[in-house]
């Protein structure tokens, strides 16, 4: 009888510790992007999970526009479905400042804060508090195929114009080899074929505003984007453009489909990796411009934070910490190699030699970042912050309208003209809704 007593306290022993480590343990819902080097983190989070057994990862991988459009709306509505949000430069300072983030002040001792790129460390900070830890950050540049330039018998510069990029375009374009002679976003979104415009645009001396916050659709500035890039894409682009945004145009380059491709600078160590057909024929160059002093490249980081009222606070910090540290960039680098670890976040990875001697388009990425310029991102003065957005909570809905009027354009249900005009009307009556303009 003693045994059998002595036998069922035990088993009640086990039993209630089986429960305290299952209350102990915190489950945390990550929203993320389906990009490449945040599918390789979810590969590699056994390191994060070994050393931290009572945390366990839920993973909430969505397309870009979807990701956007979700997380925003659980965050405003105060929904709590996420432990850790993936979002980006635009929205760091707008939803930090509303109180929506948590500010992340216990990344550790040996994290090294001070250690992340100006440029893109300030894009995340308000009033001194960073309120998201950039997990890869990114400009724009040219990817282009050598083996076609040099058959076209071209050279490119290491700052091109907008007149050579169509020249080259037009000579390595071959349709009936399946070869296009260059890709670009035509899916509709602020963040997708509007990343690239406005990115274009600022080149071209457009602006979406005024200094009085009047939208500029009307302007010869915007006509001149539009015609370039209409012409351009119905010229020498694939079938279909209006709906590829950047892992779209990222399939088909590394399949050989595509002469040149301007894109985010995150996409060099994709289009040189061991599953890219071309990957021993391509070349590197700096966005391009139209001879008035602003480059087409953009500035962006893809960034993990948490949301205010987490009751998970500390556990989502320990992952962020792990996910944006150098230990992980460590990591990365054992498993897959120096040339393919998240690039554009720390100033370090930039003097690390062997990161340098991996990644032939490191130079050209850190040179893009530091160019870019979010208070003066175009030709003329504007009220806005924002290279390939404007820093005003309305753009996302504005950013948004607008693509699916640029979209349209170049789908062929819509003509240019009524694209820019409409653009006009839209953007203009939102910010007269919004109190900018009378």
């Amino acid at each position: 009888m003693k045994v059998l007593y002595q036998s069922l306290l035990g088993a009640c022993a086990l039993t209630a510790f089986s429960l305290a480590a299952a209350q102990a343990e915190t489950t945390l819902t990550i929203a993320t992007v389906n990009n490449g080097d945040m599918i390789r983190m979810q590969k590699l989070t056994d390191d994060f999970t070994k050393a931290n057994p009572d945390i366990k990862l839920n993973w909430v991988t969505l397309e870009e526009n979807v990701l956007r459009q979700k997380v925003t709306t659980d965050i405003a509505t105060k929904g709590g479905q996420y432990d850790i949000l993936t979002i980006g430069t635009y929205e760091v300072p707008i939803w930090g400042k509303k109180g929506w983030l948590v500010p992340l002040d216990k990344l550790g001792a040996d994290y090294d804060v001070d250690d992340l790129l100006p440029a893109i460390r300030s894009g995340l900070t308000v009033d001194g508090k960073l309120y998201a830890a950039p997990f890869y950050g990114e400009s724009s540049f040219v990817m282009y195929r050598t083996d076609l330039m040099e058959k076209a018998g071209l050279k490119m510069p290491e700052s091109p114009t907008w007149d050579f990029v169509r020249q080259a375009a037009d000579k390595m374009n071959d349709k009936a080899e399946g070869v296009y002679g260059i890709c670009l976003r035509g899916k509709a979104g602020w963040g997708e074929n509007m990343a690239f415009l406005t990115a274009m645009s600022n080149s071209f001396g457009a602006r979406w505003f005024d200094e009085k916050w009047e939208p500029q659709f009307n302007t010869p500035e915007w006509k001149a984007t539009l015609d370039y890039y209409l012409a351009i894409m119905k010229a020498d682009g694939p079938p279909g453009a209006s709906s590829n945004g950047f892992n779209e145009n990222l399939a088909l380059f590394k399949s050989g489909k595509c002469g040149m491709w301007i894109d985010a600078t995150v996409a060099a160590s994709f289009v040189t990796g061991a599953d890219s057909k071309v990957a021993k024929n391509v070349g590197f160059a700096l966005a391009p411009n139209d001879g008035k002093g602003k480059n087409g490249n953009w500035l962006w980081a893809w960034s993990l934070a948490i949301p205010a009222g987490s009751a998970k606070v500390d556990a989502a910090e320990k992952f962020i910490s792990w996910a944006t540290s150098k230990h992980y960039t460590e990591l990365v680098a054992s498993k897959e190699g120096w040339a393919n670890v998240p690039p554009g976040t720390r100033t370090s990875l930039y003097k690390n030699p062997d990161y340098l001697k991996a990644a032939p388009f490191a130079e050209l990425t850190l040179q893009s970042i530091n160019s870019a310029d979010p208070t003066h991102p175009t030709v003329k003065p504007v009220p806005y912050v924002g290279v390939q957005f404007v820093a005003i909570p309305e753009f996302e809905g504005i950013g948004t309208a607008v693509g699916q009027d640029f979209s349209a354009a170049l789908a062929g249900s819509m003509s240019e003209a009524d694209a820019l005009a409409k653009a006009q009307s839209s953007t203009e009556s939102t910010m007269k809704k919004a109190g900018y303009i009378k």
